[in-house]
């Protein structure tokens, strides 16, 4: 059996690997968030509670479940909130991971974290996993740094880099690009979406099927674990509307300077896939796959 600790159960990463990870047989699920289990299912794993910012509780509590590896989904990551709340952003981010790398090195366990692209200036997209970080944000400098606290620690680790998230969780607060643009053309709204920002959007199960690819095989390194193709938010709108037949007239072009955002976003990121799928055989959907599974989700019953 293979101990598995996963941080951020609670969010939309955690709550898909707690999906996947409770179906494989030989691993032991332990799942960890801050306060109070709020996974919609109970069986196949056990659940401490785990404040990542607080140093005792994450050493006691890696100690006591000796994991032999630990995937680190927990971050704060409101890029605008990071912005403004500093100190809270690097206690998340970064004084966290430096807690998790002391406790994975005192019980041997590996270390996957989650990073993302706003560690990228956006200049130079689609990334592959040697390029070299230069953020634009405070939310991108302490993923970054958090980056370097991993890849400079005594222990075995892999950075899972993402980009642009989406998927449907239970008992989530944010939404995504797919469900707000449905809704908003559902209900006759016009809406303004970007031409001038490049992402790879990555559903929330090909993101989790990664994390597992690289914990299974405990595979050293960085990774670039996102969807397959980039796309603009616009052209991620106009494929949407397509999808549920939706009116398209609705959707107008906007340039990102319209948005007053605290933070800068980088314009062109995307990432190059090739050492996923060579090393850790990840093949993930493409766009409108993805809108499909999201689409088979929200027929469900709750």
């Amino acid at each position: 059996m293979k101990t598995i600790l996963l941080t951020g159960a609670n969010g939309l990463l955690g709550q898909k690997l707690v999906g996947l990870l409770t179906k494989q047989a030989g691993v032991n699920l332990v799942a960890t968030a801050r306060g109070d289990n709020r996974l919609p299912y109970a069986d196949g794993y056990t659940y401490h509670p785990m404040d990542i910012t607080n140093h005792q509780q994450v050493m006691d509590v890696i100690s006591e479940t000796r994991p032999d590896v630990v995937i680190h989904t927990a971050a704060m990551t409101d890029v605008d909130k990071c912005e403004v709340q500093k100190d809270d952003c690097w206690a998340q981010n970064v004084q966290a991971v430096e807690s998790l790398v002391e406790a994975c090195h005192a019980v041997g366990a590996f270390l996957l974290h989650v990073s993302t692209d706003f560690i990228f200036d956006g200049t130079a997209g689609p990334y592959d996993e040697t390029a070299e970080g230069n953020p634009v944000s405070f939310y991108g400098w302490s993923k970054y740094a958090a980056e370097k606290v991993v890849s400079n620690a005594n222990i075995r680790w892999a950075i899972a880099r993402t980009v642009l998230v989406y998927g449907i969780a239970h008992d989530m607060s944010r939404s995504n690009i797919i469900l707000w643009v449905k809704k908003s053309l559902e209900d006759g709204k016009n809406i303004k979406v970007v031409t001038d920002q490049w992402r790879s959007p990555t559903l929330a199960e090909d993101l989790a099927m990664g994390c597992y690819l690289i914990a299974d095989q405990e595979a050293e390194g960085i990774f670039n674990i996102s969807g397959k193709e980039v796309l603009t938010p616009y052209d991620m709108a106009i494929k949407t509307a397509d999808y549920f037949g939706l009116d398209k007239s609705l959707i107008a072009q906007a340039d990102a300077s319209t948005f007053t955002q605290v933070a800068r976003r980088p314009p062109r990121t995307g990432f190059t896939l090739d050492k996923a799928r060579t090393v850790l055989g990840y093949d993930p959907h493409t766009f409108e796959e993805g809108i499909a599974v999201l689409a088979g989700q929200l027929t469900q019953p709750a």
